[in-house]
């Protein structure tokens, strides 16, 4: 199981919430995830908007916990919107290619899961792909394909509809080869004005994803915590688990959902893979 983190606000130094909570991601990355035998050891990416409307992008196929060109890049950022993840590879090399967040044009994703069965799936899936962007893979990770088929399904017009397109699209091909249950996914998605996120399993229980309370919440049940106060009030922070243990701090994204969060407000989607066409 991989983790990630997307945050939505006014600027502020990714460190703020990749090293410097309880539960940061980083520490997150040393520690075992429920039901996994390893840390998220096996590389990471930070992704960012700064001056372009492009993303800027950082990966590493080495541990984040001792990188220390993130913990600098980290602290000397200022941005209002980013995605971090740290990789747990599950079948696929570590390697830098491998890593998220992956981007295209405006866009950046990130994935928590897996793809049943990929590598019987992949020539189909792969072979699906725009055929403009098929120079564009680069990596051999189920989520890149992911990411290339939500984009030939319309993720730059309209990206939730093109996400249940790609998720229908999946869960077609793997019911015509015999693979039952094949998604199990948590998704990041974002053009540096909103963040897309979206929890859901073709079946069993999806991997967790918490997004924070409203700022204005955080400092009514803690007017103690300083870092609260920090934060502006439209600022939102969606994670694989919850970065700090504080009641009412983090509200669970419920299973078959996705949301939609900008610095006015989060608006909560059902999602409903549909096959494309």
């Amino acid at each position: 199981m991989c983790r990630w983190l997307g945050y939505v606000g006014a600027p502020i130094e990714p460190r703020e919430l990749l090293y410097d909570p309880e539960r940061s991601l980083i520490e997150q990355s040393r520690q075992h995830a429920p039901g996994m035998p390893v840390p998220n050891g096996d590389g990471f990416g930070l992704g960012w908007y700064g001056r372009r409307e492009v993303p800027a992008l950082f990966h590493s196929d080495a541990p984040a916990w001792g990188d220390r060109n993130l913990a600098t890049l980290s602290a000397e950022v200022c941005t209002p919107m980013f995605l971090a993840h740290v990789r747990a590879a599950t079948g696929t090399p570590v390697q830098e290619t491998n890593c998220h967040p992956f981007a295209a044009g405006r866009w950046m994703f990130v994935h928590n899961g897996y793809v049943a069965d990929h590598a019987r799936l992949r020539r189909d899936l792969v072979l699906a792909v725009r055929p403009d962007l098929f120079g564009s893979i680069l990596g051999t990770t189920d989520s890149e394909v992911l990411f290339l088929l939500a984009i030939t399904f319309g993720l730059l017009e309209d990206p939730l509809p093109a996400l249940e397109r790609m998720a229908g699209f999946v869960e077609s091909v793997a019911a015509a080869s015999g693979v039952a249950d094949p998604l199990q996914m948590t998704l990041g998605l974002t053009d540096g004005a909103r963040l897309h996120a979206v929890r859901y399993a073709s079946g069993g229980e999806p991997n967790t994803l918490w997004s924070s309370a409203d700022v204005e919440t955080l400092r009514l049940l803690y007017p103690e915590r300083e870092r609260f106060a920090h934060f502006s009030p439209g600022a939102r922070v969606v994670v694989s688990e919850p970065l700090v243990a504080l009641p009412g701090a983090w509200q669970e994204v419920p299973a078959g959902s996705a949301l939609v969060v900008a610095e006015d407000g989060v608006e909560q989607l059902p999602f409903v893979p549909r096959p494309p066409g």
